[in-house]
């Protein structure tokens, strides 16, 4: 399995950003695809992750109410819609493929997409 994240970029406080997660090759082995971030000088934190037999999610309650997780099938995207977004939000953001569990904690990830940078300015 490959994962390449995209759609970071430069925002205002208070706007959106639409992130995507492209999952290539033996897709099959893929139990969840989970959100991660990490700010500069801080763990990296979750956030959420989709299962993906069912497209169940789940969502840390930090950001529940504000980001929403979901999959194109046909295009084997994940997507990361992030609303009402603050400084704090700034980081890199992070896709992660879990082969047997959905998990809050990133060492049950083992295979990472490279990164996108988020920044939202004040």
């Amino acid at each position: 399995v490959q994962l390449q994240a995209s759609g970071g970029g430069l925002v205002q406080a208070g706007g959106s950003l639409r992130l995507s997660c492209q999952v290539s090759g033996r897709t099959f082995s893929t139990y969840a695809i989970g959100w991660f971030r990490q700010a500069p000088g801080k763990e990296r934190e979750y956030l959420g992750a989709i299962r993906w037999s069912d497209d169940r999610t789940y969502y840390a309650d930090s950001v529940k109410d504000r980001f929403t997780i979901s999959r194109d099938n046909a295009k084997n995207t994940v997507y990361l819609q992030m609303n009402g977004l603050k400084p704090e939000d700034t980081a890199v953001y992070f896709c992660a493929s879990n082969p047997d569990v959905v998990s809050t904690t990133r060492y049950r990830y083992n295979i990472w997409g490279q990164g996108t940078q988020v920044t939202v300015s004040s």
